[in-house]
């Protein structure tokens, strides 16, 4: 039998590691955080271990704890993202009754999400070569299958409509959207979110759902 000092020993070791598991996920946290915003504005060969642990509260040996290098730590942070909106976009197309309302949510879904992650769209146009290439591979990978998300709705306010049209559109509305961490500047002054993100919904909503012309351009 466990003895009673035993056991009431049990609940708090516990939640001392509970706790300990907790700070160790807030500090990887804090390090991602701090290289989205170190990458997005010195590049990735400009920023250091320990500029990374400078800007997280840490010492640079300290990274190690959490990350094998720097390049691994870009590698987490452009694959936790592209993860996180493939989910995302899954659970709004789930959630959604119907085709058109399930458009609507994926566009609000990406607004939002570019307009909170601004330095995270930087380093992914500046520093995905950067990129192992294990990583490179399946950051495409998941970021294809967000692409075919839309496109099966797509397809169904536009049937009939080749899959690689579809493609285009997709991909336009995301250079719409994720043109943010330049378009919410105007001449050094910055948009409002408030008045920025209905506009980019409706642009967006706008250009997916726009009808193909009958002939071609030109």
């Amino acid at each position: 039998m466990t003895e009673p000092s035993q056991t009431a020993q049990l609940p708090s070791a516990q939640a001392a590691s509970t706790q300990r598991s907790q700070a160790k996920a807030n500090r990887r946290q804090a390090l991602l955080s701090a290289a989205a915003a170190l990458f997005a504005l010195e590049g990735f060969n400009r920023v250091s271990l320990e500029d990374l642990g400078a800007a997280a509260g840490v010492s640079g040996p300290a990274v190690y704890r959490h990350f094998a290098g720097k390049q691994a730590v870009l590698g987490a942070l452009l694959l936790s993202v592209s993860q996180d909106l493939l989910d995302g976009g899954r659970k709004v197309v789930a959630d959604s009754d119907g085709d058109l309302a399930a458009l609507g949510g994926l566009v609000a879904f990406h607004v939002d999400f570019a307009l909170s992650n601004p330095d995270v769209i930087r380093v992914q146009d500046q520093d995905f070569s950067n990129l192992a290439g294990e990583d490179q591979a399946e950051v495409r990978t998941l970021q294809r299958n967000y692409v075919e998300l839309w496109v099966d709705v797509l397809a169904g306010l536009h049937e009939g409509t080749e899959a690689a049209e579809l493609r285009m559109r997709a991909h336009a509305t995301f250079g719409l959207i994720n043109s943010t961490p330049h378009s919410v500047r105007s001449h050094g002054r910055r948009i409002g979110v408030r008045r920025a993100r209905p506009l980019l919904e409706s642009m967006a909503l706008a250009a997916l759902l726009a009808p193909a012309p009958t002939e071609p351009l030109g």
